[in-house]
C-alpha cells in the first residue's frame, strides 16, 4: 500500500494543518496585542498586576487562551491512529 492510499497520511496532513493553524492564531493574537498595545511611551502604559497590559494580554492571556484551545483541539479533533503496517484480509 503506498502513501496516497494509506488514510494514515490523510490524517496527518489535517493533523498537520491544525497545527500551523494553531501556530498562526497563537503568533496573531502575541503580536496584535504586543505591537498594538505596547507602540507606545512607557509613562502611558496600564498595569495590570503589576506588568504593562500589552505584556499581560499578549503572554499571559495569550498563553492561557491557547492552552485552552489545544486541549479542545486535543480532545475533539486529533485522531489516535496506529503507526503499525495495515494489512489487507481481503
Amino acid at each position: 500500500m503506498n502513501h496516497q492510499e494509506d488514510k494514515r497520511f490523510k490524517v496527518a496532513r489535517f493533523e498537520a494543518l491544525i497545527g500551523i493553524a494553531l501556530v498562526l492564531i497563537n503568533f496573531l493574537w502575541w503580536y496584535g496585542f504586543a505591537f498594538g498595545m505596547g507602540g507606545q511611551a512607557v509613562s502611558d502604559y496600564e498595569w495590570i498586576l503589576g506588568m504593562p497590559s500589552w505584556f499581560f494580554y499578549s503572554c499571559i492571556v495569550g498563553f492561557i487562551l491557547m492552552v485552552f484551545i489545544v486541549m479542545i483541539v486535543v480532545k475533539y479533533l486529533l485522531t489516535d491512529i496506529p503507526f503499525d503496517e495495515e494489512e489487507d484480509h481481503e
